[in-house]
């Protein structure tokens, strides 16, 4: 069993900052691929950015140059900073975990950046 738990949502004015981890337990193994998703109201879920378990990255066009995704290998974590928050970052964020074929999610946190 692999369990995820994602924190750090919250409430952030535009233009602010926040930093969202996520903690991966149980039977994890490497080579993996850890990564945000988002979900906005009345929209699909959609990628953010991943990072594999050898530290190589993609990101969203939305969001590049804003956001920096980073791991940490020993910790089975994964984490999102996230600078310049605009409005439409509004979205609860999902981590996921991909696996030998199987695709593991944590159960959300939600980001706020009123307009």
């Amino acid at each position: 069993q692999v369990h995820l738990v994602e924190s750090g949502g919250g409430l952030v004015q535009p233009g602010g900052s926040l930093r969202l981890s996520c903690g991966a337990s149980g039977n994890i193994f490497r080579p993996n691929v850890m990564g945000w998703y988002r979900q906005a109201p009345g929209k699909e879920r959609e990628l953010v950015a991943v990072i594999t378990s050898l530290l190589m990255t993609n990101y969203a066009d939305s969001v590049k140059g804003r956001f920096t995704i980073s791991r940490d290998n020993a910790k089975n974590t994964v984490y999102l900073q996230m600078s310049g928050l605009r409005p439409e970052d509004t979205a609860v964020y999902y981590c996921k975990l991909g696996m030998f074929g199987r695709d593991y999610w944590g159960n959300g946190t939600l980001v706020t950046v009123p307009s």
